[in-house]
């Protein structure tokens, strides 16, 4: 008997266009749910999408639209019509939920606003995503992808970039795609627990600041410095191979110690100063390039793994579904209609399947079935009880194996949104972002003081549990008894080795989802290499994108992780939907590299679907025309010549309009360039021309002057100071933490409001190392008189006890 898909009994239409509204209803629709897209006559704005200008009118539908709109279905909606807007609230009626953004003409119409949805039919999950939010000051300042960069600071949030060039944005369009995951998560949340009746206001600049900055404001008001102040290209980086590009990392002073050993420069270690890797990469990079040039792609990244320096071939459209992990793990699949090579589902579960891929429909290609099916009796819909006021995952209790980014960041939005999270690390082995503090390890307490541990763990809680100990490990199959969830995103080794693989853990707690977050799954040739967010950039296509077209590409070195997290939080959502059904718990493997995939899947759909070859632009993109970083007069907050702005034309209107803001100078009122096709063509003289007049003027002014008349247009802020956006102030962004060894300082929430919810979420602070020890232990029988022995024994601490 096949077990039914998770969501398949949900129905949502999507009254979404581009690209975040269709990839939050593909996730759902890959979870079976009934996805229904609603489209005005002349279709989805994807349907004549190409990035590299491939698709024409009359040539059929693109490649992207085939790909986002699998599994779904058509109907044709004129917003002009009465009758149309009629048969469309009808079907609202029976519907689950609502996508909506406010790219599609359908969003004009006034009774389909999001508020007003809600009222007409109370029991939607309305998810609304939009560049600013739904409320606040800047809620209807036009906005592209870019321009958000810019605002969020993850422009130059992480030092991306050569000092001597313009920053550079993370190509590819990575935040619709992250707002999408985000969005799913979202939706998913409230239909599963929230009950019906929802309204879900999702700001795409918020999702932003998760994804591309690493808590700078929490950092800057508890270290009262930058994370990260100056730009820089990280050595070795992206470096050129004698067949390729290859890319080497090194996080910590030993993967830095162990290259110098690698291309045979051991008197390259300085162990007076362990932590100056990036001054000593920099100082000799040039004989480590060549090193690297003399070898093959393969030769490099097999020393890198012996010596367990991350590595990863460099991903793009041609040559990604050939790696040899891709490959043999099968991560990329055709498309149903046109064959093309697609990505496959971002993560794999044990005991059901998700929805196979089935062909994007025609333009309006169900609209008769669906009117035949509204003139039928509405079925009667057993709906969640609603749970206005209680926290989503209140009652859930998750065992939380995580470190770094990727996993603490899946939890913490569980947490946040009211579930028991127990922050498993060891006295021994603490959880690393502990030391990414900048404080000297001669303070008092000094690994409680780190803004980035502090900003991935508020409201969890937290227990100390050396698991390389036989005791460790006896009281942790104890406490996976109590739980219902278990996250853990060690390589897969390290459980595997102490008996902890998903069999083991189901036979301890027979309904347990267990989400495992390896970096490149479970199995495969790359089953054990390192895995940081850099990495996994690079193995994915994430990094292809990134950077000025005649240097080496540049790796992000931020949304690897984060992407990581919100997709396992997707896929623990599903599993969670097919437990509440059926009582059966699940193994979710959601590996990083599959999620990144998923979101950098233009790349290849492009290459195989044309063969058209996607490469790094420098700041320009394939939306706007122009689009680009021009710099500013007056000096940054550091003293330099170094202030810059982000605009981006997206349409005639604004063309027209910036045209107007600057004087209708000669050079602008050449006809060629009313068309986006003319601007392009002419993009060199447009950048010339506006660097000129940006020259001239600070960000301020010109902010003011463009953003006035309608102009995407951004200050490229540094993200510390993300605090000074009046938006964000306004939808109450950050909330203030008081943590009893650090302080108090502002810690981002989530970029999501519900309706059911209060205005500012409530966040305790980060755990002490150990902290909770006696509350969790004492619940697993841990006898009060036994604690000293366990701490003595280094089971269990408070302190490190390396």
């Amino acid at each position: 008997m096949s077990v039914p898909a998770p969501l398949d009994n949900y129905l949502v239409v999507d009254m979404s266009d581009g690209i975040a509204g269709p990839y939050c209803t593909k996730m759902l629709a890959d979870g079976g749910a009934e996805v229904v897209t609603v489209e005005p006559p002349e279709g989805d704005s994807l349907r004549t999408w190409s990035a590299s200008g491939s698709v024409s009118a009359g040539d059929g539908d693109g490649a992207l639209f085939g790909y986002l709109g699998c599994s779904k279905k058509s109907l044709v909606a004129d917003p002009d019509d009465a009758g149309d807007i009629e048969i469309l609230n009808r079907l609202l009626a029976r519907a689950d939920a609502v996508v909506w953004s406010p790219e599609s003409r359908l969003a004009g119409v006034p009774g389909l606003a999001p508020s007003a949805l809600c009222d007409a039919h109370p029991h939607l999950v309305v998810t609304a995503i939009t560049p600013f939010g739904l409320e606040g000051p800047w809620c209807d300042r036009a906005a592209t992808e870019f321009t958000l960069q810019a605002w969020s600071g993850g422009i130059v949030g992480l030092g991306r970039g050569a000092p001597d060039r313009a920053p550079v944005h993370v190509g590819g369009r990575i935040g619709e795609w992250f707002a999408g995951a985000y969005a799913a998560a979202a939706t998913l949340t409230s239909l599963l627990r929230g009950g019906s009746g929802e309204l879900i206001d999702l700001s795409m600049l918020e999702t932003e600041i998760q994804g591309l900055t690493y808590h700078s404001v929490t950092f800057q008001e508890l270290r009262d410095r930058p994370f990260r102040a100056e730009r820089s290209i990280f050595v070795p980086g992206v470096s050129q191979a004698s067949d390729g590009m290859v890319a080497l990392g090194c996080a910590t002073a030993q993967q830095w110690n162990d290259l110098c050993i690698m291309v045979g420069h051991p008197e390259w270690i300085d162990n007076d100063q362990p932590l100056q890797i990036t001054a000593r990469a920099a100082e000799f990079a040039p004989q480590i390039y060549e090193w690297i040039a003399e070898r093959t792609v393969d030769e490099v990244c097999e020393a890198a793994t012996a010596f367990r320096i991350p590595n990863a071939a460099v991903g793009n459209g041609a040559n990604l579904p050939e790696l040899a992990q891709h490959e043999q793990r099968g991560s990329y699949v055709k498309n149903p209609t046109h064959g093309f090579t697609q990505p496959g589902h971002p993560y794999r579960m044990s005991s059901f399947s998700l929805h196979q891929p089935e062909p994007a429909p025609r333009l309006g290609e169900h609209s008769e079935a669906i009117f035949a099916k509204l003139d039928t009796t509405a079925p009667e819909r057993d709906r969640p009880q609603n749970r206005h006021g209680a926290k989503p995952f209140a009652g859930m209790r998750v065992l939380d194996m995580t470190a770094f980014w990727a996993g603490p960041s899946c939890t913490h939005i569980l947490a946040t949104l009211g579930a028991e999270v127990i922050h498993v690390e060891s006295s021994t082995r603490p959880d690393m972002t502990r030391f990414i503090a900048g404080v000297p390890m001669t303070d008092e307490s000094w690994w409680e003081k780190s803004p980035i541990f502090a900003g991935l763990n508020t409201n969890k809680k937290g227990v100390t549990l050396n698991i390389q100990t036989e005791k460790g490990q006896e009281l942790l199959r104890e406490l996976v008894k109590t739980c219902d969830v278990l996250v853990e995103n060690y390589t897969p080794r390290v459980l595997d080795q102490i008996g902890l693989d998903y069999e083991s853990v189901k036979g301890l707690r027979p309904d347990i989802i267990m989400v495992r977050m390896p970096g490149f799954g479970l199995d495969g040739p790359w089953r054990d290499k390192a895995a940081f967010a850099y990495v996994i950039e690079d193995a994915s296509g994430l990094t292809w994108l990134t950077g000025h077209p005649d240097q080496n590409p540049i790796e992000p070195y931020s949304i690897g992780d984060p992407n990581a997290g919100i997709h396992a939080l997707n896929g623990l959502l599903i599993a969670l939907a097919h437990r509440d059904r059926t009582g059966e718990g699940t193994l979710v493997e959601a590996s990083m590299i599959e999620a990144a995939l998923n979101v950098s899947a233009e790349q290849v759909i492009e290459y195989s679907a044309y063969g058209s070859f996607l490469n790094r632009d420098g700041n320009r993109g394939p939306v706007a025309a122009p689009q680009n970083l021009y710099q500013t007069a007056g000096i940054d907050e550091f003293g330099r010549d170094d202030c810059w702005v982000a605009i981006a034309v997206a349409t005639d209107d604004q063309w027209s309009a910036l045209r107007e803001a600057i004087g209708s100078p000669e050079w602008a009122l050449d006809p060629d360039l009313e068309s986006s096709d003319g601007r392009r063509a002419a993009h060199d003289l447009i950048d010339e021309q506006l660097q000129q007049w940006c020259r001239e003027r600070n960000d301020d002014e010109i902010v003011d002057t463009l953003w006035g008349a309608g102009v995407p247009v951004a200050k490229v802020m540094q993200p510390h100071r993300q605090t000074e956006l009046d938006q964000l102030a306004s939808r109450r962004f950050f909330a203030q933490v008081e943590h009893p060894v650090n302080g108090t300082a502002r810690h981002t929430t989530l970029p999501i409001r519900f309706s059911s919810a209060p205005e500012q979420f409530e966040m305790r602070p980060a755990p002490l190392l150990g902290e909770h020890n006696t509350e969790i232990l004492s619940g697993i029988g841990v006898a009060t008189d036994d604690f000293e022995q366990l701490e003595n024994d280094k089971v269990i601490g408070r302190k490190l006890a390396f």
